[in-house]
């Protein structure tokens, strides 16, 4: 098969095709022909060194495709896999071998390039603000980085299980949330208090962290909880702890590398109907065959509102 392999820390450019052996599945396992394969932040990352993959690796987290033998044959599943690319060889192949414990089928009328983009940014949205953050009917969520692929999932799940949501990032205005600050030219408490009535957001899913971590502790209600994933720029922050234990609020980290394949399953199956009762919708993508991985990383780099998805198996796309 072929397989997208770096063999050192670096720039997209380190990366290649080349033939390797098709992977043989084990017990309980199956084989899965990947047709789809989001390029997310963190494999770029990965490739450039940060979570120090062992070496030589192949990258990706996130996939759809087929399965190509053991039980269920046939069957068209969408997923991601823990430490794909970092501690196993990951999804940005023709072929992976994974146990069939983690598993979960495809929506029906979704497509197999929008269903390999799902995975890490909707999956770390609905860990956050459902599992963790318990996320009710009515509250008001304050997300962070609103425009980028997390942010976007966190506004549809809110939206879908009855919340109000309001979005900040640096420039656009988010077409999704119900209230928007443009945190360049706004300042987020008090623009958040002043769009709540002065109580503040029951819930932040803040995806930037660093310079917006004191800002979004502060839009915060009394009994409040805050959701960090990621800090851009220095990751130490500092803030009023005094006034953190006076309004009894929650800070709560989510690390997606710390899911397990049967609990990455387990959610896609709760994201299932949302996308199927059109609640939830895909990401608009870009396709590459996998000979141009280096073209699709170096645009997945660069950000933006599409997501850069490579077709391993492009030939025997449907």
């Amino acid at each position: 098969m072929k397989a997208l392999r770096f063999s050192k820390y670096g720039p997209p450019s380190v990366l290649a095709v080349e033939e390797r052996e098709t992977p043989q599945p084990g017990p309980d396992q199956v084989l899965v022909q990947i047709l789809a394969a989001a390029i997310n932040p963190s494999d770029v990352k990965n490739v450039a060194g940060a979570f120090k993959a062992s070496l030589p690796r192949t990258p990706g987290r996130d996939y759809a495709g087929i399965v190509a033998a053991g039980e269920g044959k046939g069957r068209e599943v969408w997923g991601s896999g823990p430490a794909f690319g970092v501690a196993c060889d990951g999804s940005h192949a023709e072929f992976v071998a994974i146990p069939t414990a983690w598993l979960s089928d495809k929506p029906e009328g979704m497509s197999m390039e929008e269903a390999g983009s799902i995975g890490v940014p909707f999956l770390v949205a609905w860990n956050g603000l459902i599992e963790v953050a318990q996320l009710e009917k009515g509250e008001t969520v304050l997300v962070t980085g609103a425009s980028g692929a997390v942010g976007r999932a966190v506004t549809q799940i809110a939206h879908w299980k009855g919340a109000r949501v309001i979005g900040a990032d640096r420039t656009d205005r988010s077409s999704l949330a119900d209230v928007f600050i443009n945190t360049e030219s706004q300042e987020l408490a008090r623009e958040c208090k002043t769009a709540t009535g002065g109580k503040g957001a029951d819930l932040v899913f803040d995806t930037v962290g660093g310079p917006l971590f004191e800002s979004c502790l502060r839009s915060l209600a009394v009994n409040g909880r805050q959701v960090a994933i990621s800090s851009v720029g220095d990751r130490r922050v500092s803030f009023d702890l005094i006034d953190f234990y006076h309004d009894e609020l929650r800070l709560i980290g989510v690390d997606s590398m710390k899911f397990t394949g049967v609990k990455i399953a387990q959610m896609l199956d709760a994201l299932k109907p949302g996308f199927e009762s059109g609640a939830l919708k895909p990401y608009d993508v870009q396709t590459w065959p996998l000979e141009r991985a280096v073209e699709a990383y170096e645009a997945a780099a660069k950000g933006g509102a599409i997501k850069q998805v490579l077709l391993p198996s492009q030939t025997t796309m449907r």
